[in-house]
């Protein structure tokens, strides 16, 4: 049976995954600017039997790579990331980041290092699949736009009947798959507020107009669209991580600049928010004579599991019976966006999570300086992976 021969030659492999993966964490790269990870990737593939490999795919060193199965069928795309964060590292890993500032602090140097090997694997048995896997190694996750867009303008999409992603879990028990049907992941929003007033000496309020404390009532007015706008049972966070009043302790501030970021599980939610937060925006003209310019985005989607798609995934990965993996269970919705939800909106699919939390058992969170995975997450992904392809592509079925 395909499948069982896909597990035996990832588990000959296994310690090459992680060597990859270790090299990549050595040498992250921002979003936008992974060009030495790009060719590394694209070199990986020179001695792989694959059918294609497109580079530069969408303008921004995607890469996509072509596996033609020998009889007819569905076309699946799989994708993994590989951009990293503008974070230090401070793990003290003997192969922690060579480059200073930049680190892999989400785990997309794991999901690059499983796929390659899984995509190799997948085309030396290419003869006994069917249909066609469209490999996605997609840049910049991490930053708007996000990478995922350039490569569905490109039409990396075109002709797929579904889709499916991992992401790597530190929060998240080793040994255990989790999924989720319908809305999984937030939508995200951003927005900057420059409140201009008219700066002055502290002894002479009356001759100024502060911007500070224009600032501050907006800020405490947003908290008020959470608790008293969005219902109960939806899901939503307003957060300002940046204020930016600092000055003198006897200077009337003439500006400050805000900004925030918006969560939510449902575009009806995400549009209360957007006109809760313009109408407090536009109010602090009308209630302390400042002028507002407000920039408001909506970028990353809700990420939204295909029904039909996630049940076949459960099923697939259940019957499987993967011997790393203890359980595949339904998690909660997760806070966190991705761009994968991208996708998912042209074409159904599903998103699915492998926990990874180091065996010392002490985790931190994405996009920590300490962040960390347990490296046996890598096979069970790339076993995870392989065991919905095969439930696709398994020539077998013929």
């Amino acid at each position: 049976m395909l499948l069982n021969e896909l597990m035996k030659k990832l588990d000959d492999k296994k310690d090459r995954i992680i060597e990859i993966r270790r090299f990549l964490h050595e040498h992250p790269e921002l979003s936008f600017q992974e060009e030495q990870t790009a060719k590394y990737i694209a070199d990986f593939y020179k001695e792989v039997p694959v059918d294609s490999v497109e580079t530069n795919f969408g303008g921004q060193r995607g890469i996509v790579v072509t596996i033609k199965g020998s009889k007819p069928g569905k076309t699946i795309a799989i994708r993994a990331d590989f951009d990293a964060l503008p974070i230090k590292e401070e793990t003290g890993l003997p192969f922690a980041s060579k480059n200073e500032g930049v680190m892999h602090a989400c785990g997309h140097d794991g999901h690059t290092a499983y796929m390659l090997v899984l995509a190799e694997t997948l085309a030396e048995f290419k003869d006994q699949l069917k249909g066609t896997i469209r490999v996605l190694h997609q840049p910049a996750e991490e930053a708007p736009p996000g990478g995922a867009i350039g490569m569905i303008k490109a039409g990396v999409l075109d002709g797929v009947d579904a889709i499916i992603g991992i992401h790597v879990m530190s929060t998240m028990k080793t040994g255990h798959i989790y999924y989720r049907s319908g809305n999984t992941q937030t939508g995200r929003s951003y927005f900057k507020l420059v409140v201009q007033g008219k700066g002055g000496h502290g002894s002479s309020p009356h001759l100024a107009n502060d911007a500070i404390v224009a600032a501050c009532s907006f800020v405490m007015n947003l908290q008020t669209i959470v608790s008293r706008r969005i219902n109960p049972f939806d899901t939503a966070s307003v957060t300002i991580g940046n204020l930016d009043g600092k000055g003198t302790f006897n200077v009337i501030k003439d500006a400050v600049t805000i900004e925030g970021d918006v969560r939510s599980m449902s575009s009806e939610t995400r549009e209360i928010i957007e006109k809760g937060v313009r109408a407090f925006a536009e109010g602090l003209e009308a209630s302390y004579g400042v002028k507002s310019i407000l920039d408001y985005k909506n970028d990353y989607p809700v990420l939204y599991n295909d029904p039909e798609v996630t049940e076949h995934v459960r099923q697939a990965l259940e019957q499987a019976s993967i011997p790393e993996v203890e359980a595949v269970l339904e998690t909660p919705p997760q806070p966190p966006s991705e761009d994968f939800a991208y996708y998912l909106e042209k074409v159904p699919g599903c998103f699915f999570y492998v926990g990874a939390i180091p065996d010392t058992g002490e985790a931190y969170p994405h996009h920590h300086p300490k962040f960390n995975i347990n490296e046996k997450s890598l096979i069970i992904s790339a076993k995870a992976m392989a065991t919905v392809v095969a439930s696709y592509c398994d020539g077998s079925e013929a």
